[in-house]
């Protein structure tokens, strides 16, 4: 029988590739995933070695929350450095200063300010040489004070600075500028991989990243033969083990290993998503193809049970074909995942995550996930067809080419598929009164929109005939072959379909989708008015930063600036949950915020008390007058304190989780006595390029911060709502893809099975083009039948579920984006048009007397 089946392959290849580039598709996804990581996390392991080749023991100070920075690094000084250097085993000692800096280009423009990782600072320490090994010079000199500054060749290069420039830099605060006197050069990899480094002189950075006099860290070389967990213990025997502690190069390795595989499965999801949903839409191609290329066998099949042919043969025979094209797809599909992972980096755009570069890496795992998905999923599809081929009875075989569905069949068929559909229709009603997106929640939601996923497939056969003969009013004016067209797509519900299914589950994903981005736009949009009374928001990009100190008072002297309200943010930790608290000045937030009081005032806020948002006081049990145990800024659950609710407001994006009161938001934030926004409300509400302009000027440019009107905050947050639509349209062009395939293969194998029929319609007197219009016909009604069950379920559920969002954002409100839907309907019935360009050619091309003879 594997002779049989390699026969079968090999005799009908060309309506095979279809299904083998179908299955390539999700295989290429899930093989360019794997191999992307593995190769990231084998270069980043390669780069860690690098980086921490000379490295065998380093000393960082103990992690004291609260601590100033004199107490923080007080045990790393020279004294410890001197002391460390007469350790037995101790080759050579280097301390460290490093930090974190924001530079601004030449031109102004922040250098990677929206992201917490790839700043770097660090001083040049010069060794016996007079030179820093670290941080070898390429150009100019070392600085040499506090007014002077060198940066490494790519951070030049990309901030377009030369020798003698003046460099403008932040580090939490105020704004600093430099002068640029040298060029270096480094091997750590997540400054070659995009970062930016700046070198300072010892003393300046010591007094920025640590305190005069003290280090951030201190790095020790192992003399050979010396082991680092030898090193360490001797080091840690002479650090005062309450401020200070020693761990070895390779555990700090370890370390940022696991956190750069964290980091690259998270980039794993999105091409595994795209995957998931290529074998799944692709797998109905393949019960499609197997179904209608065992039909057209059936007399063949026959011979081979009437000379002997067991049904465990024929099954096995069937298989054996399915797992032929399943190799050939697993192998396809590998070689294209290769390129997928080639390109998978600047598509993520990862650059944001310093991921370093490095050579592919294929490891046995991808190959082996490669082969289990491409022959699996492609031999589970077919066992379906395989288990009908196998109950083709001989007698019965030799009457006709093809065997109708029994009515018993299509109505336990038709029974599972009502009852699946009422099921999930039943759970999305359900959560008609859900005012929360919780965990039980969102299940319910998912698990219902499968299950009518699952019952609208089920149901498909039965709905063509009339969803079909709707459409067909309309191609019925077109005369004959429209009404032929209608007859061919209803002459085969299954067919028809099992060909519409994988345009309808790709339409139900990206019309639900669509609907649920919509809404969620106009939301926010409605959130953002509806809670912010300022016309400016100057902000630092994080928690760790803040504005200058000064600048508040220059923001309220500018010209045309009625009140400014400095806002001090933070977290606050109150049992299991981190949620973000404002401090606010009681007597101007009211000209700033709109704030909707449920209850209380915030009037009566003051030292010692807060108020709390109505999601908030939800998820902690709290109510107007009630104490409320917690903690604001970094620390552990020993600093909670107690805390008045004197209000509960309405969710509100600008006032955050909880509003306290400032100075108790400052004496614990992560920066202590600091600042993170300035809420401006203008004269009339005036907005200005000019006002603008000053008020940047007023904050010095900082590359820490952001000015922004309320339209330029309403458009970063729509920013965010992009990724979705970019995730989106991505899993409808993957859908129509392999929709089209499906369609291309199932008109090829019509064409072939109505011959005869076309000979005969030819013979009469039909023209070639109306052969090619009534193949186009035929499949634009899949295609329009396959798009209006999809729109019908993804536009249900996304208004079942509005609920839900409802809760998290009080404006969300269901908003199909009808243009939207139109170019997915349009661009649906354009790929069945498409599909169908080759098959009707081929139709139009049979010549009558071969047709008919041939047939």
């Amino acid at each position: 029988m594997l002779r049989t089946a390699l026969r079968n392959v090999l005799a009908h290849k060309t309506r095979l590739i279809m299904t083998v580039l179908a299955v390539c598709l999700g295989v290429a996804f899930i093989t360019g995933s794997l191999v992307f990581a593995d190769s990231t996390a084998a270069a980043y392991r390669a780069s860690m070695a690098r980086n921490y080749a000379d490295i065998s023991v380093s000393v960082t100070p103990t992690l004291r929350p609260g601590a100033s920075d004199q107490e923080q690094y007080g045990a790393l000084d020279d004294t410890l450095v001197r002391k460390l250097s007469t350790l037995a085993g101790v080759a050579s000692v280097r301390p460290e200063a490093n930090g974190s800096v924001t530079l601004s280009a030449k031109d102004g423009t922040p250098i990677r300010a929206d992201s917490m990782m790839g700043k770097f600072a660090a001083a040049y320490v010069p060794g016996a040489d007079g030179k820093d090994s670290r941080y070898p010079l390429t150009a100019g000199r070392a600085p040499r004070n506090s007014d002077e500054i060198a940066l490494d060749r790519g951070t030049a290069a990309t901030a377009d600075y030369v020798l003698g420039d003046t460099v403008t830099l932040a580090k939490d605060g105020p704004v600093l500028k430099k002068h640029l006197v040298g060029l270096v050069s480094t091997h750590d990899s997540r400054v070659n991989a995009g970062g930016t480094l700046a070198v300072f002189d010892k003393v300046t950075a010591q007094k920025m990243f640590a305190a005069p006099g003290r280090y951030t860290q201190i790095d020790l070389t192992a003399t050979p033969g010396t082991s680092q967990a030898e090193l360490a213990d001797r080091v840690t025997a002479v650090l005062p083990t309450d401020r200070a502690e020693a761990i070895t190069g390779s555990a700090q390795a370890d370390q940022q290993s696991v956190l750069i595989n964290t980091k690259t499965h998270s980039y794993e999801r999105l091409p595994l998503l795209f995957a998931a949903v290529s074998l799944f839409i692709g797998t109905f191609l393949i019960i499609n193809t197997f179904t209608m290329l065992v039909a057209r066998r059936s007399r063949e099949i026959a011979l081979l049970r009437a000379i002997g042919a067991t049904r465990r043969q024929v099954v096995r025979s069937v298989l054996g074909e399915a797992a032929l094209v399943g190799l050939a797809a697993s192998a396809l599909g590998f070689l294209l995942g290769l390129g997928v992972a080639t390109v998978l980096p600047s598509v993520l755009d990862t650059s944001g995550d310093l991921l370093p570069s490095g050579p592919l890496v294929i490891g046995p795992t991808t190959v082996l996930a490669a082969l289990a998905v491409g022959v699996g999923v492609t031999v589970l599809a077919a066992w379906l067809p395989s288990r009908r081929a196998a109950r083709i009875a001989p007698i019965e075989a030799m009457r006709t080419a093809e065997q109708p569905p029994s009515a018993t069949v299509s109505r336990i068929r038709g029974i599972i598929g009502l009852v699946m559909a009422l099921l999930g229709t039943g759970l999305l009603f359900s959560l008609s009164d859900a005012t929360s997106a919780t965990d039980d929640n969102l299940q319910t939601a998912m698990f219902g929109a499968d299950i009518l996923v699952a019952g609208l497939i089920a149901l498909a056969p039965l709905l063509a005939g009339p969803v079909i003969r709707l459409l067909g009013r309309l191609t019925a004016r077109l005369g004959v072959v429209g009404d032929l067209a209608r007859e061919n797509t209803l002459r085969d519900p299954r067919r028809t379909a099992a060909t519409a299914a994988a345009l309808m589950i790709s339409t139900t994903l990206v019309s639900g989708l669509a609907v649920i981005n919509q809404s969620t736009n106009q939301a926010l949009d409605a959130q953002a008015a509806a809670g912010l009374s300022a016309d400016y928001i100057i902000s630092t990009r994080n928690t760790t930063t803040a504005i200058d100190s000064d600048a508040v008072q220059r923001v309220a002297d500018v010209p045309g600036v009625r009140t400014a309200s400095p806002v001090a943010d933070s977290t606050i930790s109150a049992g299991p949950y981190v949620k973000a608290v404002s401090g606010v000045d009681p007597k101007t937030v009211d000209d700033v915020m709109k704030l909707q009081f449920l209850s209380g005032s915030i009037k009566n806020l003051a030292p010692g008390k807060i108020a709390v948002s109505h999601s908030f006081a939800r998820d902690h049990h709290v109510t107007t007058g009630e104490q409320l145990k917690a903690s604001i800024g970094p620390g552990t659950s020993d600093r909670d304190r107690p805390y008045t609710v004197i209000g509960v407001y309405q969710d509100n994006p600008t006032a955050q989780d909880v509003l306290g009161y400032r100075a108790d938001v400052q004496e614990d934030s992560y920066l202590r006595d600091s600042v993170q926004r300035i809420l401006v409300r203008t004269t009339d509400g005036a907005v200005s390029r000019d006002l603008e302009k000053h008020l940047r000027a007023a904050v010095s440019d900082s590359p820490l911060l952001k000015v922004q009107d309320r339209d330029q905050l309403v458009q970063e947050q729509a920013g965010v709502a992009g990724e979705l639509m970019t995730m989106m349209f991505g899993l409808l062009t993957i859908g129509v893809l392999v929709s089209a395939l499906g369609m291309i293969n199932t008109l090829v194998m019509s064409v072939a099975e109505r011959t005869r029929e076309i000979g005969v319609l030819r013979a009469i007197g039909m023209h070639r083009s109306g052969i090619r219009r009534m193949i186009q016909l035929e499949a634009l009604c899949v295609a329009a039948f396959g798009t209006l069950l999809g729109l019908a379920g993804g536009v249900f559920g996304a208004w079942k579920v509005s609920g839900l969002a409802n809760g998290a954002i009080p404006q969300y409100s269901f908003s199909p984006p009808w243009a939207t839907l139109t170019l997915i309907v349009a661009l649906s019935l354009a790929v069945g048009a498409a599909a169908a360009a080759v098959p009707a050619r081929r139709a139009a091309a049979l010549s009558p007397l071969r047709a008919v003879t041939d047939a």
